[in-house]
């Protein structure tokens, strides 16, 4: 899919709408084990291939919930890019779900929703983005959350060029 470029003094006519669609990528049993050397977590459900061909219902290992989180910046980036920032900055996360098990091996991608925008101060403003992740193969997704990313505009855009009501303090 292609990237979505969008001007922060447009992003406001984005509230609502679907922003784009990440590219597949696969979840490798290496990639879960170099997941699990760096975070500790061994897990057998995670690293044991053998075991998990009996124990476990899908006969494969399961990938870890936290490096299906940790996937979110790279297919987030995929996705969109906002133009006009001095920066944007991960503020944090709601609502997080994770809905299934995912078994190693599987594709995945990201679906980005762009929900609202607050008024942060004279320089910023957070968005709240739902992002739907989910596995190929699948009409249920695997994890949910809104994502709250504050953008730091250039100095050169002024922010009441970004809003849509100025008499509105908080919502965009």
């Amino acid at each position: 899919m292609a990237k979505v470029t969008i001007n922060i003094k447009d992003i406001k006519h984005f509230i609502g709408r679907d922003i784009g669609t990440s590219n597949w990528i696969e979840i490798t049993q290496s990639r879960v084990n170099k997941f699990a050397e760096a975070t500790g977590d061994f897990q057998w459900v995670h690293v044991d291939q053998e075991r998990a061909r009996t124990d476990l219902p899908s006969g494969k290992t399961i990938v870890h919930n936290f490096l299906l989180l940790s996937l979110i910046p790279q297919l987030f980036d995929q996705i969109v890019e906002v133009t006009g920032l001095r920066y944007g900055q991960n503020k944090g996360a709601e609502n997080t779900c994770f809905l299934a098990p995912l078994p190693t091996g599987t594709r995945i991608r990201l679906q980005l929703k762009l929900m609202k925008l607050e008024y942060l101060n004279q320089k910023g403003q957070t968005a709240t983005f739902h992002i739907t992740m989910e596995r190929e193969g699948s009409d249920e997704p695997i994890l949910t959350m809104d994502q709250q990313v504050l953008f730091v505009v250039a100095q050169r855009v002024k922010l009441r060029d970004i809003l849509s009501d100025q008499h509105q303090a908080v919502a965009i």
